[in-house]
């Protein structure tokens, strides 16, 4: 049973339940227009004046995710609003992000066999496919902005967990080429899946990946990719990793795969996480 928390911190690598929250903030029960299954894969924006959450629910009729929407004025606590956006194949990650005053996401879209760009026609409640980036079988994909090229990490074996691949373009749009050195992580399941959002930093980028050893999901590890260009791509592990692990007991017991970080000022980041364990039936 996946669920979404809050957590604070100094940094993006120090995050910790806060005791102003208690964790979990969403779960399955409180959505409220389908039955679901769980909620998980929580990506936000503060707009207007307040977050918006939008995270994977699995519907229990369909078996398919769709993508919902949850408010709060502070951060701490949140409102479930309602799905918008589905499709009929399944959706998660909804990696959302504001660009030249538009608002785009780009979901997890394995059944659409692309990678694929929606954007806001109203947001946060109206979203539309704008266009198809990358044909393929991507899992997690996740863009950046950086040194005037867009980056995107995607892991191509969705169920093995072990290959992430590299492309990048000079627009949103495209067109998209596949890095030289792609497949940037072979063979590793501890840390080839995307899991969250990518940090630019003034030390440059962090790059968070699901562990999957010993199963999906278990953590997140954070690296620093201290090399990109066109034709070279260097990452180490940063020194704080895991940012992420299973508590052993309550909501986030058996695993954590996710988090969206945010800075609010020098010493205090905000982010919404996701955790396996145990929790009452939704019903």
């Amino acid at each position: 049973m996946w669920s979404i928390g809050i957590y604070t911190g100094e940094s993006p690598f120090q995050l910790r339940a806060p005791a102003n929250v208690t964790n979990p903030v969403l779960t399955a029960a409180d959505v409220t227009d389908v039955r679901a299954e769980f909620a998980a894969d929580p990506f936000m924006l503060h707009a207007n004046g307040h977050w918006h959450m939008f995270l994977e629910v699995l519907d229990r009729e369909t078996k398919l995710g769709v993508i919902a929407l949850a408010t709060s004025d502070d951060g701490f606590t949140w409102s479930y609003q309602r799905v918008v956006l589905t499709e009929p194949f399944h959706l998660s990650y909804p990696y959302v992000f504001e660009w030249q005053g538009d608002y785009f996401m780009i979901p997890e879209t394995l059944g659409a066999s692309a990678i694929c760009l929606y954007k806001a026609d109203v947001f946060p409640h109206r979203w539309s496919l704008h266009r198809k980036l990358i044909e393929g079988t991507h899992a997690d994909p996740s863009i950046v902005r950086f040194d005037d090229l867009w980056w995107m990490f995607t892991c191509t074996e969705p169920y093995g967990h072990n290959i992430l691949r590299l492309y990048f373009a000079r627009d949103l749009e495209g067109p998209w080429k596949q890095h030289p050195r792609s497949p940037i992580v072979a063979n590793d399941l501890s840390r080839a899946r995307p899991a969250g959002r990518i940090l630019s930093l003034n030390t440059g980028l962090i790059r968070f990946a699901q562990d999957c050893v010993p199963s999906y999901g278990t953590g997140v590890r954070a690296f620093e990719i201290n090399e990109l260009t066109r034709e070279t791509f260097v990452e180490r592990e940063h020194s704080d990793s895991p940012v992420l692990s299973p508590a052993g007991a309550g909501w986030n017991a058996m695993g954590m795969h996710h988090v969206d970080a945010h800075q609010l000022d020098q010493n205090n980041w905000i982010a919404c996480v996701d955790g396996r364990g145990s929790l009452p039936n939704a019903d």
